[in-house]
């Protein structure tokens, strides 16, 4: 038989042509949306104007704290939030074989909540105060993320340990994270119980999810974070291809199944924990956000991944843009926004399988 390599070249750039201008397409829709949602709000802000701001020739003081301590921070963080969600997400789906796995129909985004939770009202790693802006303002980053992480990880060891389970369908797995998640939310639910007038509308406020609580610290922190992680689930794109086709032929491809499972998980709990610590629960962001993407461009990790991680960031961004400016002057938390996405396309997903 014989091949030929002009062919096969010519077939491969077809293949990875309109995935590459798919990426392209994210990237540009996502600098546009950045813009846009560093202009509209209660006060509007022109392009010409944004642009001096930007520039460092800001037509007054006002505009310039307006970009710079309350749009450009929020909107980075739903950038980097979406990223972060997507990436975890797309990942938990493949290293457990599993279209509905998400850090939030997994119960994962809820231990978290409730590990970030106990280390703020218990461990006194945060300050509260009663207004939304100010409800939950971390003191010991440090200790909050190991409380969150410590809670994430445990949630992720378990449901990694139900998926190596002879027989164990992706439904079961949802059934064991919706267990889990209404586990931790009782946890929170008994620490708000226990909580003063102040505590409670902190927490309340806090467990709604919203992107406007952080400042430029909180910022760099998340993204510092978010950005390593998904660098580490980006080199390990061609792993998650070969685990996709199943273990034993990973194995065959001398891919150490297990440890890439375990890291995995890991990575993806680790940047859910830091999110949620920061922003509180943000869900169906890490279901949505893969589906989509898988639906134009397919399974390839090495597309799948980044315009992933792209569609996280520019849903979640668009999300927040609707939540700021469907009821002016008042802003929703984009968490409500995100539910009424995610929740229809996860029953779809339900109804669709067979």
């Amino acid at each position: 038989m014989h091949f030929d390599g002009g062919v096969m070249l010519a077939d491969y750039r077809r293949y990875t042509r309109h995935k590459q201008v798919f990426l392209c397409f994210l990237i540009v829709g996502l600098v546009l949306a950045v813009m846009s949602s560093i202009s509209v709000g209660a006060v509007a802000i022109s392009l010409p104007d944004l642009f001096a701001v930007l520039t460092n020739n800001a037509p007054s003081r006002r505009l310039e704290l307006i970009v710079y301590s309350i749009r450009l921070p929020q909107t980075l963080t739903a950038v980097v939030a979406g990223a972060g969600l997507a990436g975890a997400g797309t990942v938990m789906q493949s290293v457990l074989r599993n279209p509905l796995a998400s850090p939030f129909t997994l119960g994962i985004s809820h231990a978290a909540a409730f590990g970030a939770a106990l280390s703020v009202m218990v461990l006194g790693s945060g300050t509260m105060g009663s207004a939304l802006g100010d409800a939950v303002s971390i003191t010991s980053p440090v200790l909050t993320l190991a409380s969150a992480f410590a809670f994430a990880m445990g949630t992720a060891c378990l449901i990694t340990f139900i998926a190596r389970t002879r027989g164990a369908s992706p439904e079961v797995m949802v059934l064991t994270g919706v267990a889990l998640g209404a586990l931790f939310t009782a946890g929170t639910m008994l620490l708000q119980f226990f909580a003063d007038d102040v505590q409670l509308a902190a927490m309340v406020f806090w467990t709604f999810g919203d992107v406007a609580r952080t400042d430029w610290s909180d910022l760099v922190i998340l993204s510092v974070v978010t950005a390593g992680l998904l660098g580490f689930h980006l080199m390990n794109s061609l792993n998650y291809n070969a685990m996709d086709v199943g273990d034993e032929t990973a194995h065959g491809l001398g891919v150490r199944v297990a440890r890439v499972r375990l890291m995995g998980m890991m990575a993806a709990s680790l940047v859910t924990s830091v999110i949620i610590s920061f922003v509180g629960i943000i869900g169906f962001i890490g279901l949505v956000a893969p589906h989509m993407v898988r639906q134009i461009i397919g399974d390839d990790h090495r597309f799948l991944l980044p315009a992933s991680i792209l569609a996280g960031a520019l849903i979640l961004l668009m999300s927040d843009m609707a939540a700021r400016l469907v009821l002016l002057p008042h802003v929703l938390p984009v968490s409500i926004f995100t539910a009424f996405l995610g929740a229809p396309v996860f029953i779809g997903l339900i109804l669709r399988r067979r």
